[in-house]
């Protein structure tokens, strides 16, 4: 797989669809709507559910469903063969009028500016959750959710795995949780079939935790290393997983832990990064032993192993930004102890 050149290169990279989620599509042959599909991860997975699906064969309807406050990415999405709905889905009443559909990917959710509008927050990661389970109690879900549910834990640990018991850290977390508890409550009373899709991090050459430390690099700032340990995933990947985890769904509802096979240390990337930017890597802050890590074995077992080594990864990003390739202003903000956001 060579390094994309330009976002339209990277576009078809990130939607690119894994032969799985190919023949999970012959299976299931029924439409699907991707909700909240306007954010970093929705367009490229709505269009690799429409590659998918042509691959597959059928006549499936792919439908993107989001506020789009940029109208241009709606419009990629038409031209990619994917029908759009712009609507606002914390409105009660937006919900009826949407297509039915035997396949839905819920991708709603608010993360930052929790600590200045907590109330926005919880009504989106909550409310939002439950008018999609009255809407489609009868078809499949794979509902994103995030590692934030878990506790900081040891990097020896290896990460938490999907029987870890919950402890949310800070509001945002603890917001995500709810978000669980309402599709939780929903698959056992309406027997709808649900996977929560425990995430972190995705990353591609726009945003991503390697983008925020070689931005950082890049400016001559030190990168803070008080979370000394991350995980990673490639978006294609991510994506894939999430779509694959439709097949997984099941009442009660299933959560899968999605992210990258290795515990990556973050002196390790800044250095590898300011290595290939030719800047030197300067820190802050001392290494704690603790961070948000999940362990997805479960996850490749179940769909498949992620192949683009971190070294490939560095590559990419490293050559993306010395080309000046255009990056998002969405931070992760993975360095955060607190939970607050």
């Amino acid at each position: 797989m060579s390094a994309p050149r330009n976002t339209i290169e990277l576009e078809e990279l990130l939607s690119r669809p894994h032969t799985k989620v190919t023949d999970l599509f012959r299976k299931r042959t029924g439409d699907i709507v991707v909700l909240g599909a306007g954010g970093k991860m929705g367009p490229s997975l709505a269009r690799m559910a429409r590659r998918a699906s042509d691959q597959a064969g059928g006549s499936r309807r792919v439908i993107a469903v989001s506020r789009f406050s940029n109208q241009t990415v709606a419009e990629e999405l038409r031209s990619h063969g994917v029908e759009t709905i712009s609507v606002d889905l914390l409105d009660p009443a937006a919900w009826s009028p949407l297509p039915d559909a035997e396949l839905v990917v819920f991708m709603v959710g608010c993360k930052f500016g929790t600590a200045d509008r907590p109330g926005r927050t919880w009504a989106s990661n909550t409310l939002a959750p439950a008018y999609a389970c009255r809407r489609y109690p009868e078809s499949r879900i794979a509902a994103f959710s995030s590692g934030n549910v878990y506790p900081l834990v040891d990097r020896k640990s290896g990460g938490c795995s999907e029987g870890t018991a919950v402890c949310p850290v800070g509001e945002y977390a603890m917001s995500v949780l709810g978000r669980e508890r309402i599709f939780q409550h929903h698959a056992v009373e309406n027997q709808t079939p649900i996977s929560l899709i425990r995430l972190n991090y995705a990353v591609e050459l726009r945003y991503g935790v390697l983008v925020d430390i070689a931005r950082q690099v890049l400016a001559g700032n030190g990168v803070d290393r008080s979370t000394a340990w991350v995980n990673l995933i490639w978006q294609a990947d991510a994506n894939a997983h999430a779509l694959l985890s439709l097949d997984l769904a099941d009442s009660p509802a299933v959560p899968i832990n999605v992210t990258g096979p290795i515990i990556e240390s973050v002196t390790d990337l800044t250095v590898g990064l300011a290595n290939r930017l030719g800047k030197p890597a300067l820190f802050v802050g001392e290494e704690q032993e603790t961070a948000l890590l999940n362990d997805a074995s479960r996850s490749f077992d179940k769909f498949f192993r992620p192949e683009l080594t971190t070294e490939k990864l560095l590559d990419w990003t490293s050559e993306w930004l010395l080309a000046n390739g255009p990056v998002w202003d969405k931070p992760t903000h993975f360095q955060v102890r607190s939970g607050s956001y």
